[in-house]
C-alpha cells in the first residue's frame, strides 16, 4: 500500500474522530464552532507539512536521477571520443 494513502487515511480518521468528539461533547455552540475551526486549521497545517515533505522527497529523488543521468551522459561522451580517436 502506498505510504501517502496510509498517511491520508490516518489523518482522515483523526479528523473524523476529533470532529465527532467535539460535536457530541456538551458545550455551547460557539465553543464547539471554535473547536471545529481550530481542529480544521491544525489538520490543514499537518497536511501542508506532509505535502511539503512529499515535495522535498520528490525533489531530492529528481536531483539524484538528474545527477546520475548527467554522469552517464558524460561517460558516454568520453567513450564516444575514445572510439572516435580509435577510428
Amino acid at each position: 500500500m502506498n505510504s501517502g494513502k496510509v498517511v491520508l487515511g490516518v489523518l482522515a480518521g483523526v479528523a473524523t474522530g476529533a470532529l465527532l468528539g467535539i460535536l457530541f461533547a456538551p458545550a455551547k455552540g460557539s465553543d464547539t464552532r471554535k473547536k471545529i475551526s481550530k481542529k480544521g486549521e491544525d489538520i490543514t497545517d499537518e497536511l501542508k507539512e506532509k505535502f511539503k515533505e512529499f515535495l522535498d522527497s520528490v525533489s531530492e529523488k529528481f536531483d539524484k536521477v538528474k545527477e546520475e543521468v548527467s554522469d552517464f551522459a558524460e561517460q558516454a561522451k568520453v567513450k564516444y571520443e575514445e572510439a572516435k580517436k580509435d577510428i
